[in-house]
């Protein structure tokens, strides 16, 4: 059994080449730098639980491939008790890291839609991809690796598919093929937690037609590998890290996000899962939303329990308590509780892959994700509006005005309530960390767009059972389907 604690973490990516970029500067170490240290401690604290004994039995799993124990993030999930347990897992990192962890989970999701995908495609074309998948997720088991995710593209001109970009780069490409592996060539952006990774799992970022194979490409990369340079996008509240003492939520994690440059980077052919099979790329694609958007519902629920929580420090320490806002409240659970049910009920109406995995119900799975871009908002507005002015609009004196020597006085004063002025300030940074500031994940666009999965709900419709029910129910013998069809068709003519 091999977990590395919360130490070990962080010394082994300390050992890493550096080549993330930000602000111009290379950052020599992700660990200690002010604005990449925290997305580092959130994962870092994943990795303290797996020894806690109180989270120990959700965090670790028992290996399908091994055996023995290991990282449930590192794990194929065999059964709908294994997917719960993700949704459980994520809830609790939010709860625990205050923001998203996503180091570790968009990777589990990764490896989990390519094993199903790599054994379909190894029974049509003869490959060995789905091999080469499961020795590479032994080697992220036994080092008890962080897995980053990386599906999506620059996108370029978003009317053109790849094949008709002025630029090929704008969709990550294969540029040569050797005896020994691939070399690719473009770009993954906008991508989660690459500062805090070991590995990254590479994989389409849509379905792709048949002269596109060359953007048909799955891979997993360490991420200091030659060739890959990596630029952290700027976060909401970078310039108050590090500065402002009532940021407890900064101090244990912090969202991060990327840009990925390959430039003409070397793939082993023992880390490449999928390359010129344009035809599942659509589907790798598909089966990584069917586990990201139920379970992300879970991570978001978390969100939601850090608002009530912030929402709860403020009315107490305002000296109001929580009974006038009880139906505020109220509402708040409402909302985290049906976001929670959504993932729950996608992933126990899902189904066992021959290959091995269980995959959540497609159509509920994008049900939950519709409501997981539309929900979270609801409940920061909830949070916001209990917590009043100090919390929703950031007026308020900063930590170092707050112990100067010269003004500290008045603003110990003056922003006391019915608590002491320090307990009030920080509620109130805590409520804008989670409802405005680098504590909100994506709910929007997080694991795709909501409007991706409103059109993969329509595509998803049943029409013909939905009337089948209705004749059955109205007493109609005729075809109604095939009757209208018929009519469309003279129509078209």
């Amino acid at each position: 059994m091999v977990l590395m604690d919360r130490d070990e973490y962080i010394e082994s990516l300390r050992r890493l080449r550096p080549n993330i970029y930000k602000y111009g500067r290379l950052i020599e170490d992700v660990t200690t730098y002010p604005e990449t240290k925290y997305t580092v401690y959130g994962v870092a604290e994943l990795y303290r639980m797996a020894h806690d004994p109180n989270y120990r039995e959700l965090i670790t799993t028992r290996s399908s491939i091994t055996g023995e124990v290991v990282n449930r993030y590192t794990s194929i999930m065999g059964d709908v008790e294994d997917v719960i347990a993700n949704l459980k897992l994520k809830r609790l990192a939010f709860r625990r890291t205050g923001t998203c962890t996503g180091g570790r989970c968009v990777g589990w999701s990764c490896m989990n839609s390519m094993w199903a995908t790599t054994y379909e495609i190894d029974k049509e074309y003869g490959t060995d991809y789905h091999s080469r998948l499961r020795s590479w997720i032994k080697h992220v088991q036994e080092g008890d690796l962080a897995v980053a995710g990386a599906l999506t593209d620059p996108k370029g001109i978003r009317g053109l598919p790849p094949s008709q970009q002025p630029d090929p780069d704008m969709y990550l490409r294969v540029v040569e093929r050797r005896s020994s592996g691939i070399v690719v060539n473009g770009a993954k952006v906008m991508i989660a937690g690459v500062a805090s990774c070991h590995e990254v799992f590479v994989m389409p970022t849509l379905g792709l037609r048949d002269n596109e194979g060359d953007y048909a490409l799955s891979f997993a990369i360490p991420r200091d590998a030659e060739g890959l340079t990596i630029v952290e996008a700027r976060q909401p509240n970078d310039s108050r890290k590090g500065e402002d003492g009532f940021d407890k939520a900064v101090e244990v994690g912090g969202i991060s996000q990327a840009y990925l440059f390959f430039d003409n980077v070397f793939i082993p052919w023992d880390r490449v899962f999928m390359c010129g099979e344009y035809k599942y790329a659509g589907v790798a694609v598909a089966r990584f939303t069917f586990y990201e958007r139920p379970t992300m519902a879970g991570c978001v629920a978390g969100q939601g329990d850090v608002k009530v929580a912030a929402a709860a420090l403020m009315a107490y320490t305002h000296g109001l308590g929580v009974r006038p806002f009880m139906d505020r409240f109220i509402d708040m659970v409402i909302d985290n509780e049906t976001l929670f049910s959504c993932g729950l009920a996608a992933i126990y109406m899902g189904s066992k892959h021959p290959s091995g995995v269980w995959i959540p119900n497609p159509l509920l799975s994008n049900v939950a994700k519709w409501h997981v871009a539309r929900i979270p908002y609801n409940t920061s507005i909830l949070c916001q509006d209990i917590a009043g002015g100090i919390g929703e609009t950031g007026c308020m004196p900063s930590y170092i005005d707050f112990k100067d020597s010269r003004i500290g006085k008045y603003v110990e004063k003056y922003l006391k309530a019915a608590s002491k002025a320090e307990s009030r300030m920080r509620a109130a940074r805590l409520v804008e960390w989670v409802t405005m500031g680098s504590g909100v994940p994506g709910c929007m666009h997080g694991g795709g767009s909501p409007y991706t999965a409103r059109a993969a709900i329509g595509s998803l419709i049943n029409f013909k059972e939905y009337v089948d029910i209705g004749r059955y129910l109205a007493g109609i013998d005729e075809d109604v389907i095939a009757s209208c069809e018929e009519v469309l068709k003279r129509k078209a003519k």
